[in-house]
């Protein structure tokens, strides 16, 4: 099972309801614009699917293993 990060759901959230617009006029923000959030969201988005969630497979297979009070 392969996992797919929801980016035009977490866009939505930014800009409709955290509103991205004024958040990029504040002081420090101005390059939080709606086309780098995007980028910086995809980006992320495909190394979430392709490194991080099929390290979830090992940890499903491999249990923890507590010794002498260590995992």
């Amino acid at each position: 099972m392969s996992y797919n990060a929801p980016v035009k759901d977490m866009m939505f959230v930014l800009k409709e309801l955290a509103g991205l617009d004024q958040v990029s006029q504040l002081p420090g923000c101005e390059d939080a614009t709606e086309e780098t959030v995007d980028a910086v969201l995809t980006e992320n988005a495909k190394f979430t699917s392709e490194v991080v969630a099929p390290l979830n497979w090992s940890g499903d297979v491999e249990a923890a293993n507590w010794k002498d009070g260590v995992v």
